[in-house]
């Protein structure tokens, strides 16, 4: 769950690109019709973001999906300073890159790309505010480093899409 760092990132037809939200990493599961949101670490995020949790209610028994918990600042740009000094006032979403299994049914074999539609089509629709799916990009690689570093957010992710 640790993103590798990369000088150059990998640029092809097989490679999509998301941006780094600068968040805490987050496992959400619904096992027995209830929700559980655990961090990287293992550690139980739903006392601490109920707000997602209750955003989760609605996701297939038996279902695990992967994201990040994210607080946006003042102009709506994901802030990791937010986030840890979150208060009622700063708005949480948890960002949705992927679904590992989908009511019992393991996906890890499946390609990103297999993952991906299946979680727009068959998880997200069924979520409600503050979850969302994490945007990727298709774009010149050069075009969006070039925009994110003008944004100035964290940085870009790359994953295989195969």
């Amino acid at each position: 769950m640790l993103l590798q760092p990369s000088a150059m990132l990998p640029e092809g037809a097989q490679w999509t690109y998301e941006l780094k939200l600068d968040g805490y990493r987050a496992i959400a599961f619904k096992s027995d019709g209830k929700v559980h949101l655990r961090s990287r670490n293992d550690n139980d995020f739903n006392q601490k973001y109920p707000s997602i949790v209750r955003g989760l209610a609605s996701l297939p028994d038996e279902t695990i999906i992967d994201g990040e918990v994210v607080g946006l600042d003042a102009t709506g740009k994901p802030s990791f300073n937010a986030l840890q000094n979150s208060a009622s006032s700063v708005p949480l979403v948890y960002y949705v890159f992927d679904v590992l299994m989908l009511k019992g049914r393991d996906l890890r074999s499946e390609s990103l790309s297999v993952r991906r539609r299946v979680l727009a089509q068959e998880v997200l629709p069924k979520l409600t505010e503050p979850i969302r799916e994490a945007p990727t990009f298709d774009f010149p690689l050069a075009d969006l480093i070039a925009a994110v570093k003008v944004q100035g957010m964290e940085g870009i992710v790359s994953k295989r899409l195969d």
